[in-house]
């Protein structure tokens, strides 16, 4: 599809109009009254309903236009906004994306459910609201069968967003969960596999036909696609019989359904004029941001990236010659190539509010299902990440939200009966501290019960029973794979999964995760990200005969150590550094370089956040402009190093995971304060 494709124009502009839809229905939520919001997912709908006829997309017209008529309704006085309708257009809203995402398919049942639950909050009937059938996007029939043991035969269709297994998500696990429901037939449906020269052997192309027989119900089966059921596509259907339940069609729809008119342009044009009509205060918006593809921007980076190393190896012959013009040139050459790395790093720095904005939602719907009064509050959203770090990081924030909400957060009685007000409150914030961003989910709610982490750790072997861990340690087993506190599997946690997939996320951008939690009072995670993942400013140095990278913005300080100071610390290896003990490592030893150390080594004192250690090295040879790259699939589990860069000269120079080093740091040190 090219870019100048009218059809991919319409998508992009629709993706942002339900973004703006859904803001404004959630600012409802707090104050339904404002007429301002009213106004606004009015005129969202209204031009959604008006481009999507336009562009042929008339089932999503058809159905838009019954929401636009219901809040014309609340606009005009006619009916109050209330909660109920709210919920009603955001369920719809959602609605709205399947309908473009599947302009050909099926969804004519949901879109019945929907509208019935649109109408009784528009008349404000009392009541729960029908159920919206699973796997919404394509609404498959529910039919029933039954054998005569009590089991049902279900017809269960599902497919994978194509980085899911880079997620940390296993196909395999998933169909292996529905094989313990009962006899299980699959058949993998390969028809989207593309060409084996076009094939990237980490994404998946395949959907998966599976016939389940069980005694299990269709919550049992939800289940199994609880943790990615916000990304996939599921239908779920039971083999044979007639429909089980159909949603009674209204007996007064709130407005007639729209006619796909012949002329779509004129239709197009007439919403327009109507916008124009109904909002005659609102200024003419100023065309002043080109839409680039990220696809540019990244090859963009990467051709910096190249120039970059050019550079350095331009300025490393300057050095070496006698040529005055040659040094002048080097030096513009240099000038510029910095500028345009600073320039190209801007680009791609996104504010964090386009990630946090997410989350609104999420917290708003599972404040329904639990019951429990939420409050979500969000500082630093001005504050401006990578846009690949802001990408990658949506899903491990999405389970630490649930997790909060789920363990940290009691009900309104358990909150009273502590003191507390009755509103939970989740906190995100993002903050900038050198070359890393640090994000942090802080709760109010009852905190991490250390005896129970430590009691499950132990039975499931995860540590030896009477260990001795320091508390940072014991709250970090939280994120072992299979680790789980809860009594009880609900819809939001349970399974022991997800935790293990948002550190190993975390550790793939070469970031870390603290966490500090205190009975009764809430818990506070922080992710430490880098500001970007493409080139930082490194200190170059020397161990042995190789060069290695340290990321600048981990280095506290450079000391010396004689060969005194050397000798006199073998079997502790620890400096004081302004009244505190700072463990450090010899990396000679560590990197097994085999040469005898320089008459004057260096010790780097690296850090992140609280915690300190001292890299012993033989040589600093300067600051230097690393672009990284990544290591080859063989190298993924040496956790010493989290990538490579090219030096002028053309030699590689390893990254040194600081994370990891410090890590080791602590580890050390602790094992010798307990043998002392």
């Amino acid at each position: 599809m090219s870019a100048t494709d009218p059809i991919a124009v319409f998508l992009t502009e629709a993706a942002e109009l339900l973004e703006q839809i859904e803001a404004g229905l959630l600012d409802l939520t707090h104050r339904l009254d404002d007429k301002d919001q009213i106004d606004a997912v009015f005129r969202g709908l209204h031009t959604l309903k008006g481009s999507g006829a336009m562009f042929g997309f008339d089932a999503l017209a058809a159905f838009t236009h019954h929401c636009e008529t219901a809040f014309d309704r609340v606009r005009k006085g006619d009916v109050p906004a209330t909660q109920e309708l709210v919920s009603a257009v955001l369920a719809a809203q959602d609605h709205m994306r399947a309908l473009i995402d599947q302009p050909n398919g099926d969804h004519e049942e949901t879109s019945l459910v929907l509208l019935t639950n649109l109408q009784m909050a528009v008349d404000g009937k009392a009541g729960a609201p029908i159920a919206v059938p699973a796997g919404a996007s394509a609404a498959v029939p529910v039919t029933a069968v039954k054998t005569q043991d009590g089991q049902k035969t279900w017809k269960i269709r599902f497919s994978l967003p194509t980085n899911a297994m880079a997620n940390g998500t296993n196909p395999l696990g998933l169909l292996d969960e529905l094989r313990e429901l009962g006899t299980c037939i699959v058949v993998a449906d390969t028809k989207a596999v593309p060409p084996i020269d076009l094939l990237e052997p980490t994404d998946i192309h395949l959907a998966w036909d599976v016939t389940l027989t069980t005694k299990s119900g269709r919550d049992a089966i939800e289940d199994v696609f609880i943790f990615v059921m916000d990304e996939m596509q599921l239908e779920i259907s039971e083999a044979g019989g007639a429909p089980v339940a159909q949603a009674a069609k209204p007996a007064e729809a709130v407005a007639a359904p729209v006619v796909a008119t012949p002329e779509p342009v004129a239709a197009a044009a007439s919403a327009a004029a109507k916008d124009a009509a109904n909002d005659s205060r609102q200024p003419a918006k100023v065309a002043e941001n080109v839409r680039v593809p990220a696809e540019r921007l990244d090859e963009l980076m990467d051709r910096v990236g190249e120039l970059v190393i050019a550079q350095s190896r331009l300025s490393q012959l300057a050095d070496a010659s006698v040529e005055i013009q040659l040094r002048a040139v080097s030096e513009d050459i240099e000038r510029l190539s910095g500028e345009l790395r600073d320039t190209m790093m801007v680009l791609r720095m996104m504010p964090v509010a386009s990630l946090f904005g997410r989350f609104r939602r999420l917290v708003h719907d599972l404040s329904r299902e639990t019951g429990k009064v939420i409050e979500l509050v969000t500082e630093g959203e001005t504050t401006e990440v990578d846009k690949t770090v802001i990408d990658r990081l949506a899903d491990p924030l999405v389970h630490l939200v649930r997790n909060s909400i789920d363990h940290g957060l009691e009900p309104p009685a358990e909150r009273a009966a502590a003191g507390k007000p009755e509103a939970g409150r989740i906190q995100l914030s993002a903050r900038q501290s050198g070359g890393e961003v640090i994000i942090t989910i802080k709760d109010d709610g009852r905190g991490i019960n250390r005896e129970r982490v430590r009691a499950k750790a132990e039975s499931s072997g995860i540590i030896q029973p009477g260990a001795v861990l320091s508390d940072q340690e014991l709250l970090q087993l939280i994120f072992q794979p299979g680790f789980s506190t809860a009594a009880t599997i609900t819809n939001l946690s349970g399974r022991g999964v997800g935790m293990d997939v948002v550190k190993k996320t975390v550790e793939a951008l070469r970031g870390a995760i603290d966490v500090v939690s205190n009975p009764g009072q809430g818990s506070e995670i922080s992710l430490r990200i880098p500001l970007t993942l493409a080139i930082i400013d490194g200190l170059l140095i020397r161990v042995g005969k190789g060069a290695y990278v340290i990321p600048l913005s981990a280095v506290e300080e450079c000391l010396e150590l004689s060969i005194e100071d050397d000798m006199r610390s073998r079997g502790r290896s620890f400096i004081s550094l302004r009244e505190s003990l700072v463990p450090y490592i010899r990396l000679r030893e560590l990197f097994r370089t085999g040469t005898k150390p320089d008459p004057f080594q260096k010790i780097v004192v690296i850090s992140t956040g609280t915690e300190r250690v001292g890299l012993v090295v033989d040589q600093i040879i300067g600051d230097h402009q690393t672009v990284i790259k990544s290591l080859s699939k063989l190298h993924h589990d040496v956790a010493t190093f989290s990538g490579a860069t090219i030096l002028g000269d053309g030699s590689v120079a390893l990254i040194l995971d600081v994370a990891h080093l410090v890590a080791s740091g602590q580890q050390q040190e602790a094992h010798l304060r307990a043998a002392g």
